[in-house]
């Protein structure tokens, strides 16, 4: 199995073009959907990886994909800029889910 980029600027795709990760870069929403179906349906793609912003940006078209297909398995990568995260988000994720400060 290999894994597949679907990213939004092209110095997270050379990155990983450099580590022998073949993808694509996308800037609009059908686009998007289309790549993101191209590569489900692709039997020999594992892991398809998305920069973070299509996940702030387009998170009804990220999730809708997710949850049709239960291959491959789709993991956001943070892009050029670093993480749109906290530096806490793991600890605040499970403080949420468990009911409890950390």
């Amino acid at each position: 199995m290999k894994m597949f980029l679907i990213s939004d600027n092209v110095d997270t795709y050379t990155g990983m073009r450099l580590a022998g990760v073949e993808g694509v870069v996308v800037h609009k929403e059908d686009e998007l959907r289309a790549e993101l179906e191209r590569a489900a349906a692709d039997e020999e793609i594992g892991i398809v990886l998305l920069t973070e912003k299509f996940g702030r940006d387009f998170p009804e078209v990220v999730n809708e994909v997710k949850l049709a297909h239960r291959l491959p398995l789709f993991v956001e990568i943070p892009d050029r800029h670093g993480t749109g995260r906290s530096k806490n988000f793991i600890t605040d994720y499970v403080s949420q889910a468990i009911g409890l400060k950390l």
